[in-house]
């Protein structure tokens, strides 16, 4: 094989991370969004405080969740500042990463 042709295939393999980027921010975001879903107003409650404080446990799951989502995120978001691009097994490792943040959102 030519040296041209090493160099062609190797380009094919050496993706932009923008895509990546873009496609990871949506799952966490969505995760993040569906986080207050769990989080549901009390029927036939006249006292909002009342409410608020009988659902404690409710917004500390949420707390503790956004936390670690936004934890991962910004690590996330660190390393992939530094690179330049993206091969398809960082693709592959970045999915598997995003199943799990998905993951860590459901109930």
């Amino acid at each position: 094989m030519t040296e041209g042709g090493t160099e062609r295939d190797r380009t094919r393999r050496q993706l932009r991370t923008a895509r990546m980027e873009a496609f990871s921010d949506g799952i966490f975001t969505i995760a993040g969004t569906l986080l207050v879903i769990e989080i549901a107003v009390p029927t036939g409650s006249t006292d909002l405080w009342h409410a608020v404080v009988e659902q404690w446990p409710s917004y500390l799951g949420y707390l503790v969740s956004f936390a670690t989502i936004g934890a991962i995120w910004l690590a996330h978001s660190v390393i992939t500042e530094y690179l330049d691009h993206a091969s398809l097994w960082l693709m592959r490792l970045n999915l598997v990463l995003m199943l799990a943040v998905w993951g860590a959102e459901r109930p």
